[in-house]
């Protein structure tokens, strides 16, 4: 047996933790953690039980839109999402609860989780991300244990992988590691800062996906043979977008992060059953797109598991873009 098989969540962040954890008062302030949209995607593991990835991956976040999360002690587990308690059994609260259980231990004091999204969950803007990202910055913070950065990303990627990048604001770098325990794969926010990139995000649906991403993933490694070459172009990828950062190249950072989103999602068509996330408003959006730039209004679009689609565009182009797409939001990851 592979040692790595034998790695539990629990066993990887036992070893991180003081002998006893309790809570150091009554509560926290609560803690923020962005959303992020990845420029070359995470898809695909390598280890189902810690998320370590196939690739490495890159990620722009979304400034002022993500996850709030607050702890407190409480007589009972609870878990409330936008001020609405979430009943226990449900696999929302299951999943919280059993992350907190991973630092508390099973015996641990019950807590009350309050979590506020303001983005749509579970509808391919990556709340997950930034919902364990700011749930595992909450837990530092609660209970006193003081990790490490590079031990913060880690464990915030086993609850969501895509949460290893949610923990830094501007463009990150989640490396694919190579350790059996996964304590090399983790999120590296990089200097560089690009003040007049903007981020559009068209919101076809705000609707809980039919098939989660993690779910999608798994079929997409297991039935499609198109999968075999996306290690290689991801890595590609990967290094055509630190030279464009680094180059300031906008067209080459938009013209790789396009194709490494349509590649990705051409994987999971060519799955088994088929996935397809798109809707007829997605694919609409896609030929408006292709228009713009066809008119030399230079935008590109990336898409991650789910139908809503996302602009990237310079700041000069702001004006034509909104004009075209008067529903969209428009972010300033650096503002």
């Amino acid at each position: 047996m592979n040692m790595s098989d034998s790695l539990t969540k629990q066993s990887v962040i036992s070893q991180y933790l003081p002998e006893t954890v309790t809570p150091l008062g009554d509560t926290i302030e609560a803690v923020f953690a962005p959303s992020n949209i990845a420029l070359c995607k995470y898809w695909g593991k390598r280890n189902s039980e810690l998320n370590l990835p196939i690739n490495s991956s890159l990620s722009i976040s979304l400034a002022h839109l993500g996850t709030q999360t607050r702890l407190s002690v409480s007589n009972e587990d609870q878990v409330w999402l936008n001020g609405q308690r979430v009943a226990v059994e449900d696999s929302f609260a299951r999943k919280v609860i059993a992350f907190i259980d991973l630092f508390r231990g099973a015996q641990g004091l019950p807590v009350r989780v309050d979590t506020d999204n303001n983005i749509p969950t579970a509808a391919g803007l990556a709340s997950s991300a930034s919902g364990f990202a700011a749930l595992m910055l909450a837990i530092d913070r609660f209970y006193g244990l003081k990790l490490e950065p590079s031990q913060l990303s880690a464990f915030a990627r086993m609850g969501s992988g895509s949460a290893s990048r949610s923990l830094y604001h501007g463009f990150v770098e989640w490396q694919m590691g190579v350790r059996d325990d996964g304590m090399d794969s983790i999120a590296l926010p990089l200097v560089t800062r690009w003040n007049d990139l903007r981020v559009g995000l068209l919101k076809v649906s705000s609707d809980a996906k039919a098939v989660d991403s993690r779910s999608g993933m798994n079929r997409t490694v297991a039935t499609a043979h198109l999968y075999q070459s996306w290690p290689l172009q991801a890595a590609a990828d990967l290094a055509r977008l630190h030279q464009a950062i680094a180059e300031n190249n906008f067209t080459q950072l938009g013209e790789t992060a396009e194709q490494n989103a349509l590649s990705m999602h051409a994987t999971m068509i060519a799955s088994w059953p088929p996935l397809l996330y798109w809707q007829p408003d997605s694919v609409a959006a896609m030929h408006n797109i292709w228009q713009a730039r066809a008119e030399g209004i230079e935008v590109y679009l990336t898409m991650d598991a789910g139908p809503n689609i996302k602009l990237l565009f310079m700041a000069d182009a702001e004006a034509a873009i909104q004009q075209r797409f008067p529903d969209m939001d428009v972010i300033a990851p650096f503002a």
